[in-house]
């Protein structure tokens, strides 16, 4: 069994307006930077199945970009739609609860509904929520109402970024990670992970390839000596050692066009016990075939075969609580 942890759908009722005229697909900008690329693979569900089939994968775990937003309505259109997907094709798809996690009352009703009536089992959240970041306690009581379901967190990437990415994509192509690797150090520095410790976390895209940084990250936690142990914000660190928490969080390899070597730059630092698959379907990856060879490289990576399994199948399925 292979489980996709990073698959995409989204509704055609909130594709179809944003293709070009002829159908073809279109990039939305938002402030100068190209946000979001639409196109038909969002919402034909066979052509995800057939992928998959191709693949070898069982079960996708599906997301939709139309659910990070902070209207309720298209959250509820997005948790039927993929409810409608789970029961046409029954053991194939498990879609993610979407709602707006400042959104109160609303929000944590459309959370219960999916959890009791839908039996989703995690929710999507985006890395950052307009300008107020993961860290915020703004956050926490969408945090305690989860934790209190027993639900999973998956973050992405949010679809607009800030900062001084208006030239070359490098909103989408570096500022996304940037903000994965800034959402992951809040979630410990901030004290997420203390204030609310049966909290599942699953980041995506490899944590925005923070393995790399780690080596730089962790020194910064010793506050005396870089002068800032009093500070009330730069001196902030958790109650434990940063890596303790950080071998909390579980990654997916998303996000990186099925590239082989930001899997092996991630088992640098991230156990395999905190890996599963994803492909990021069908927007880094289309094409089926680029899907099966990133499976088969997994599978010739130079670990141990129980290993490989826990991050094609074995995690995913603890995680989901399936057999």
């Amino acid at each position: 069994m292979i489980i996709d942890f990073h698959i995409h759908y989204t509704p055609e009722e909130l594709v179809r307006d944003k293709l070009n005229t002829d159908g073809s697909p279109k990039t939305v900008f938002v402030n100068g930077q190209p946000a979001y690329t639409f196109h038909e693979k969002l919402f034909t569900i066979d052509k995800h199945l057939a992928c998959m089939d191709k693949a070898g994968i069982s079960i996708g775990v599906l997301s939709s970009g139309a659910g990070l937003t902070n209207d309720i309505e298209k959250c509820r259109l997005v948790n039927n739609k993929l409810r409608e997907i789970e029961k046409t094709f029954p053991k194939r798809f498990l879609g993610l609860a979407h709602v707006p996690p400042l959104g109160g009352e609303s929000s944590y009703n459309e959370l219960k509904r999916s959890f009791y009536e839908f039996g989703f089992k995690g929710v999507a959240i985006p890395s950052v929520i307009g300008e107020i970041e993961l860290d915020s306690e703004k956050l926490f009581p969408f945090y305690n109402k989860v934790q209190e379901l027993g639900l999973f967190i998956f973050i992405h990437p949010a679809l607009s970024s800030s900062g001084n990415y208006l030239d070359y994509d490098l909103g989408r192509s570096v500022g996304r990670e940037f903000q994965l690797v800034i959402s992951t150090i809040r979630l410990i520095n901030g004290g997420v992970l203390d204030e609310f410790p049966e909290l599942r976390f699953i980041i995506s895209h490899l944590g925005g390839g923070i393995s790399a940084l780690i080596g730089r990250i962790e020194p910064y936690q010793d506050k005396e000596f870089w002068g800032t142990k009093d500070h009330p914000r730069h001196g902030k660190r958790p109650r434990k050692p940063f890596r303790e928490y950080f071998d909390q969080l579980t990654f997916d390899t998303g996000g990186f066009f099925g590239n082989i070597n930001a899997v092996k730059c991630a088992l640098l630092e991230i156990k395999p016990q905190r890996i599963v698959f994803g492909t990021d379907y069908p927007q880094e990856i289309r094409d089926e075939n680029q899907i099966e060879r990133f499976i088969n490289e997994i599978k010739n990576l130079s670990i141990s075969q129980e290993d490989i399994e826990n991050i094609l199948s074995l995690n995913g399925k603890r995680i989901l609580k399936i057999d």
